[in-house]
Formats: structure tokens, sequence, C-alpha cells
């Protein structure tokens, strides 16, 4: 998944990121709110974390601004404010939980996967496609009865393939799902991680097809790069409750 986290305490900051790192997530961190504008403005987030109180304004501000303007990325509020008058008007506002300070990172990252569950209708972490099962938080892929751990760049771009079947992802945009803006990468490295997945994919009736130079009346990559393969998962989805 790809985060935004609004902090301005920069131990903490450091904390969040490398545990949310550690476990494969992208994460993009804003000291303050205009730096957080900016990211919101040029990025699509799976999830943001944000502070209350920041250095150029109140984190609730931000926070009616983005259900104002129809965004409705999950996000979790991360406070010192812990009265519950605090909480309902944060919630009332949009939030989708509330995490008072200091943090625990395993609460953290629970928290984040049930906002997810909540967000997409599904009580399970398991989605099945065709014939395979690929648990999310634990990161395995279930082939017949071989189970595989993937690592955590294949995980996440797994992620993103099976929660849009059949839909198609340019390179840049799968590139902007696996990287934050601090580091350095090529295109190609989306190939490496689809050629694993393939492998691992093999023997089952799912495929991850690369659709070279789309035009005319289906769809168009974006910038017009016609050179640049786009790919996409393709099967039929369903979730499995419990």
């Amino acid at each position: 998944m790809r985060f935004l986290l609004i902090e301005d305490n920069a131990p903490l900051a450091a904390a969040v990121v490398d545990r949310l790192s550690l476990d494969g997530h992208v994460v993009d961190h804003a000291g303050d709110l205009e730096t957080a504008r900016d990211y919101v403005a040029t990025t699509s987030y799976d999830m943001i974390l944000l502070d209350i109180m920041l250095p150029d304004g109140d984190g609730s501000s931000f926070l009616t601004h983005l259900r104002l303007t129809e965004n409705r990325t999950p996000t979790i509020v991360l406070t010192a404010r812990s009265e519950i008058s605090d909480r309902i008007s944060l919630l009332d506002l949009g939030a989708d939980d509330y995490m008072v300070k200091p943090i625990d990172f395993a609460e953290l990252e629970a928290r984040c996967r049930a906002v997810l569950r909540r967000r997409g209708s599904s009580a399970s972490s398991v989605l099945s496609l065709g014939a395979i099962r690929f648990d999310s938080a634990s990161g395995v892929l279930h082939v017949g009865a071989a189970a595989t751990q993937l690592r955590t760049r294949e995980l996440r771009l797994f992620e993103v393939l099976i929660n849009a079947p059949g839909m198609i992802f340019s390179k840049p945009a799968l590139v902007d799902r696996l990287f934050s803006y601090d580091e350095e990468v090529s295109e190609n490295a989306i190939e490496v991680y689809v050629a694993r997945l393939r492998k691992h994919l093999a023997g089952s009736d799912v495929t991850i097809t690369t659709v070279r130079g789309l035009v005319g009346g289906r769809t168009w990559l974006p910038h017009g790069i016609p050179q640049s393969a786009s790919s996409r998962c393709s099967g039929s989805r369903r979730s499995r409750g419990g």
C-alpha cells in the first residue's frame, strides 16, 4: 500500500516510516500541511495517517478539505488529544479511525487493515482469483497445494493487480504505487517483479498479461507512451469471508 504520513515530530515520523517500509509499504512523509496538500494533489494514496497539531495549521482543516473535495482516502488520525469530544469531532469530520499517542505499531497496522476491510466491505484479508488464494495480511500466495511467501515488492504489486482484475496499469502507474518519492528506481524494475509473479502463478488459471501499444477505441496509455508495457491480472475474483 502507499501511505501518506503527515507528522511534524521527526523521530516519530522516522519510526513510522521505518516500520511500514519494513512491511513493504510505500510511505511519503509530509512534515506540514502545505507539503501534504502538494502530495495529495499529485498522488493517489491507499491510506493517510494524519497528525492534528502541525506547524502551519490544524490537521482537522486538512481532513475537512479532503472530504469536501470528495477525496475518500481512508484516514487515521494520530494525536496526543485524548478527550472523547475530540474523537467524536474528528470522526464526524470524516476520519475513519483515531489513535492516541504514544502509538503502538502493531496496533496501528491492525487498525489500518481493519479500516481497509471496512472500506472494501470484506471481513477477510484473503482473496480468491480463479483457482488461487492470496492472503494480503500474511503475504502468502496459494496455487493449488503450493504456498509461496511473497517478497515485499512482489506482495505489494500483486495486491494492486488482484484488487483490480482486468484493469490495465502502465509502468509509471505501478512505479508510483510501489515506490516513494525518495526512491530512485527504473521502470524496468516492474518487469522484474512481474516476471517473479508469473513464475509463482505458473500452472494456475491466473495470468498477468502484458499489453503493448493500445490505441483506438480501447485504453490509451498515459502520456502517449505506446512503447511502454502495461500489466493486468485476469481471472474471476471473489472474497472469502470468515
